[in-house]
């Protein structure tokens, strides 16, 4: 008598849940995605508006990624790369300064920068030798401490924490006081030293389509909302109960599981607004900076300095503000206009669109580089992933999604001994 697949629900179909479906059709199963909003993704969205493609925030993929490197097919993505620097903007003058050694264009600029003292730029340097080797274990191993401890410590100057450091960890850590954890600095920093910040060239949702489509015997369910799960059973909000042999949360599990004895996840929020500009003021991919003390806007790029698949016909300018001084709406709007104009000489078009993201990155403390399948199993029946459980990173979200299927498929093969 053949036996009966098990009943496999993942909720969740961000990347984490994609990634656990994925690895769970490697060994055989079809699993059944519920799904709470219309699409795949989760918060890596992009919207087409206006002929323009509009990301939910300003994301990249560091190409370095290990998880990223094992699920993605970079070739089809059609990486769009940013040049491995920033151009940092002090009153009203432009410093490119970047990584030489991998862009020729950027040695000029950044040995004759006075923007950065020369011992700032020798110990830049140290920074990227020491860390590329340094292995990602070691890294997750350290004794934790914030990033700007972790900067002062090495030796670098107030000047170059403040120039450059802040105002670029900033937009990435989505905090403004370098609070975050130096392992996760440590992290970022070598996986932008070993690889690329990229961009698929139809936006940053091209990684969960990717994902999604290459799922076989997968089935999606979208607009269905869980209310709560239990153990062997899924209850969602239209009231409907769906039996369940394995159930994978691959989303915050918190407001799902009545008995959990986990705090709810705090959040970073940011607002990311696009404008449309008749010309670009940084020619080349480069992110700008803006580093300069109780101003909205963190950072600015435009995102037609890559190929893009959709282009509305002038230039796309994003601007990501951490720290909105309590301003919302129609103000906000005036105040980055009014910033842009004055520390860039940015006059815009008009505003295409404006998001406010109130769970952006996860606010995490004991930042860990990934789980164990006793950690992702939460009982006998329910296993957890996301990167809220480990770290704020695509890549945390890969690995966590491909741990909590892993772990359910030996806690079944273990049923069946």
């Amino acid at each position: 008598m053949q036996k009966q697949e098990p009943k496999i629900y993942i909720i969740g179909a961000g990347v984490s849940g994609l990634i656990a479906a994925q690895t769970l059709e490697n060994q055989g199963f079809s699993p059944t995605i519920i799904e709470a909003t219309n699409s795949v993704g989760g918060r890596v969205k992009t919207d087409i508006f206006d002929g323009y493609q509009l990301d939910h925030g300003f994301q990249v993929l560091l190409t370095s990624y290990p998880a990223a490197q094992k699920f993605l097919d970079y070739e089809t993505l059609e990486l769009q790369n940013f040049l491995p620097g920033a151009a940092i903007f002090k009153e009203g003058k432009e410093y490119q300064i970047g990584d030489p050694l991998r862009d020729f264009s950027l040695l000029i600029p950044t040995i004759f920068s006075n923007l950065i003292l020369l011992r700032d730029k020798i110990k830049i340097l140290q920074l990227n030798l020491k860390l590329k080797s340094k292995t990602i274990s070691a890294i997750f191993e350290e004794k934790e401490k914030t990033t700007l401890d972790y900067l002062k410590d090495f030796g670098f100057s107030d000047q170059v924490i403040a120039q450059f450091f802040k105002p670029f960890f900033s937009g990435i850590f989505l905090e403004t006081q370098l609070e975050t954890s130096s392992r996760m600095f440590e992290f970022v920093y070598k996986m932008f030293g070993t690889g690329n910040a990229a961009l698929p060239k139809a936006g940053i949702q091209a990684i969960p389509n990717q994902l999604a489509e290459k799922l076989k015997t997968t089935k999606i369910n979208f607009n269905s909302k869980v209310n709560s799960v239990k153990d062997g059973e899924i209850i969602l909000e239209n009231g409907d109960i769906l039996e369940s042999d394995f159930t994978i949360i691959a989303t915050d599990s918190t407001s799902l599981l009545s008995n959990s004895n986990k705090e709810s996840i705090q959040w970073k929020s940011c607002f990311t607004l696009y404008f449309e500009t008749e010309k670009r003021i940084i020619t080349k991919p480069l992110i700008g900076l803006l580093p300069k003390e109780n101003t909205l806007i963190n950072n600015i790029f435009y995102h037609t300095s890559l190929g893009t698949t959709q282009n509305g016909g002038k230039e796309l300018l994003s601007v990501t503000v951490v720290d909105t001084q309590n301003l919302k709406g129609s103000e906000l709007v005036e105040k980055v206009k009014t910033e842009l104009k004055e520390h860039f000489i940015i006059e815009v078009i008009r505003l295409i669109k404006q998001y406010e993201i109130p769970q952006a990155l996860p606010d995490l403390k004991n930042i860990k580089y990934s789980f164990s399948a006793a950690e992702a199993q939460y009982s006998n029946q329910i296993f957890l992933a996301g990167d809220t459980l480990i770290n704020g990173s695509l890549n945390a979200a890969m690995l966590s999604g491909e741990s909590a299927a892993l772990a359910m498929i030996e806690a079944l093969q273990q049923i069946e001994r």
